[in-house]
């Protein structure tokens, strides 16, 4: 995919993302506008299905609005509210302190500053990013594996891992982008430009792309 296309391509992905389901994250942000439960549910998303992200997530707030919330939750009852998401033990831990820097550090507010995001308890940069954007509206690129996978599929990038994804596209994308390039690929991959087997043939942009993987 040459560079002058990305425009073209977005656009595209834009006209047809409406008939495809939006990352279960960006459906928080957009219903809330609360980074706190954007952070929430980018941190139990990782590695679990978003079908099953949404439905831990509506449960889980229900009970929870805030990190004081979190506190008088004992441990093992917050391990029942997110199961089963991915390593849910793990994530009830890190909740949890997680609760606590934010109560302790911020005022029971989440930082809207990468670095300071990068310093909680289980938060890593695709994380951070993706409460940045959708949490803040600030321009960030959260590089998850459809990203990842999707644009080195194109030959937009050649990179081996998710960081260096991110600088690359740091580097060609026009900051407009930014924040909206993660939903669209997201729904993309998830629908269309699949891992195994992608459907070219359903494919809107197929004619962009040069297939590099």
């Amino acid at each position: 995919m040459k560079r002058e296309d990305l425009p073209k391509v977005i656009e595209i992905l834009k006209r047809h993302y409406e008939g495809w389901s939006a990352p279960v994250v960006t459906l928080v942000a957009q219903h809330t506008h609360d980074p706190f439960r954007v952070l929430i549910c980018a941190l139990l998303s990782t590695r679990t299905r978003d079908e099953t992200t949404a439905k831990v997530c509506k449960k889980l707030f229900k009970k929870v609005k805030g990190p004081e919330d979190i506190l008088r939750l004992s441990l093992s009852d917050l391990e029942r509210l997110i199961y089963p998401v991915g390593f849910y033990r793990n994530k009830a831990k890190h909740l949890k302190e997680l609760a606590e820097a934010l109560i302790e550090k911020y005022g029971g507010k989440v930082p809207s500053d990468r670095e300071e995001l990068l310093q909680l308890p289980g938060v890593g940069r695709k994380v951070a990013n993706l409460v940045l954007a959708d949490g803040f509206g600030i321009p960030a690129i959260c590089v998850d594996t459809h990203v990842h996978r999707i644009t080195n599929r194109w030959c937009l990038v050649k990179a081996r891992t998710p960081e260096q994804t991110e600088k690359e596209l740091e580097r060609i994308l026009p900051k407009d982008y930014w924040i909206v390039i993660n939903r669209l690929l997201v729904a993309f991959g998830q629908r269309i430009c699949t891992p195994q087997r992608p459907k070219c043939g359903e494919c809107p942009i197929e004619r962009f792309c040069d297939k590099c993987l």
